[in-house]
């Protein structure tokens, strides 16, 4: 049971952009406020300064026993109205102190100290503010329309530029249909994979590639598996079909038929019954062999063992010489394993050669490894077939000359024991100048 995730499909490309709109408009809305405020402030400043100024220069005319009038006259300007009222009452000056819009103005008060008539004078001093009131409006108005013209240029032409950045996931897009079509083998390959896409696209690659491998690994297994099962269908109706009709043929022979006859005939039957035997055997070996053999290892004598091995041989095979050379290695393995590996590999040594031969066995220990070396005098493997003859159900024409009653697993079988103890069994080169196949088994020394 599968649950799907609820994920929120909304527009990226709205989602960017409504969200960099916001921010660019608050940002824009923050300097906006801060270069008001700073033009303000400025303002101020500039009024003060002027005011100040104003003053400073009437304190020193006030020390100069300047007159009334021409005090006024280098004070007073066009945003500075001033208005002088003397100790003993009289004024001067164009400031009207009654006018109703005191907002648009800024006043100063001060008394002079100095000589002659100015002398505890009071001096008004009225800054108009109403021009830089304008200019500060025009910024206003100016931050405003900047604002509105900033928004708007982004919120058209973001998307653009999204659509743009965001082209990488169109184009990821468009790949995973056409796979999805049956369209494989084609990746993204991006140009830099140190970018956030390129990272993404990189890993949307190894995705692919591991989706794709474990999808061909998986149909050459099934067609392997397909294969296999055929061909061991067919290796077992060969006895099975041949047990049918030597049965057939026994139970139609009359009551007086000759007796040597029906014996031969019930020796093939045997012969034929074996046979499906060991191909049954065989099966149930692989099987086991891919589910995980249950091994028992123990510090057994390489030496000892396959001399017990060789003993049987001789007895069974009195044509064909069996030398065993080497030393005693002491591995860690499961002797009952080890001993049916041997043993296949002698027989098929045995089965290999033509008549009278040889067969050695080299056991001895390198780079902490046990070296255990079979050596016929048969025909031996060509180099194209030495990897070949391990797969399962092969043989090489030649052995099918010869050995019928092969079934092309047992090798596989022994190759299958060997990696379940951690080593290996290859076919290698003989020695220069000789000829046959060589098996070498590497184990681990105890």
């Amino acid at each position: 049971m599968t649950s799907d995730l609820a994920m929120r499909t909304v527009s990226l490309r709205r989602r960017v952009t409504l969200t960099t709109a916001a921010v660019l408009a608050v940002v824009l809305i923050l300097v906006s406020l801060v270069v008001h405020g700073l033009f303000a402030v400025a303002v101020n400043r500039s009024q003060n300064a002027v005011l100040a100024d104003r003053v400073q220069l009437a304190q020193e005319l006030s020390k100069q026993n300047t007159s009334p009038t021409e005090l006024l006259a280098r004070i007073d300007a066009r945003s500075v109205r001033t208005r002088l009222v003397l100790a003993d009452g009289r004024s001067f000056g164009s400031l009207n102190t009654q006018r109703e819009d005191q907002s648009a103005v800024k006043t100063k008060h001060v008394m002079l100290t100095g000589q002659g008539e100015l002398d505890h004078a009071k001096l008004t001093l009225q800054l108009d503010t109403k021009l830089l009131a304008g200019a500060q409006s025009k910024l206003v108005g100016v931050l405003v329309g900047a604002t509105a013209a900033a928004l708007l240029a982004i919120v058209i032409g973001l998307p653009f530029g999204i659509r743009r950045a965001l082209a990488p996931l169109d184009t990821m897009t468009l790949l995973a249909r056409d796979i999805a079509r049956g369209r494989r083998g084609q990746r993204l390959s991006p140009a830099r994979t140190d970018t956030e896409l390129g990272r993404t696209a990189t890993a949307f690659d190894e995705m692919l590639d591991a989706l794709e491998g474990a999808e061909a690994r998986a149909n050459a297994s099934e067609e392997q598996l397909r294969t296999f099962v055929a061909d061991a269908a067919h290796e077992l109706r060969t006895p099975i079909s041949g047990i049918r009709a030597i049965a057939q043929a026994i139970v139609q022979q009359p009551l007086d038929a000759d007796p040597e006859t029906r014996q031969q005939m019930q020796l093939l039957l045997v012969r034929e019954a074996q046979r499906a035997g060991r191909l049954i055997d065989d099966l149930v070996e692989l099987a086991r062999i891919d589910a995980g053999l249950q091994l028992r290892p123990t510090p057994t004598d390489l030496y000892d063992l396959t001399e017990a091995q060789l003993n049987r041989m001789r007895l069974l095979r009195p044509g064909i010489e069996f030398d065993l050379v080497g030393e005693q290695v002491i591995a860690a393995v499961d002797p009952e394993r080890i001993n049916q590996v041997l043993l296949n590999l002698l027989e098929n040594a045995c089965q290999a050669i033509q008549g009278d031969g040889a067969v050695t066995v080299l056991i001895r220990s390198t780079d902490g490894l046990a070296e255990l070396i079979v050596r016929d005098t048969g025909p031996g493997v060509p180099p194209g077939e030495r990897e070949r003859i391990f797969d399962r159900l092969v043989r090489l024409d030649q052995a099918r000359e010869h050995r019928a009653d092969g079934s092309g697993l047992g090798l596989a079988v022994a190759r299958g024991i060997v990696k379940a103890h951690g080593g290996e069994l290859i076919c290698t080169d003989p020695p220069t100048g000789q000829h046959g196949a060589v098996f070498v088994l590497r184990l681990k020394i105890a």
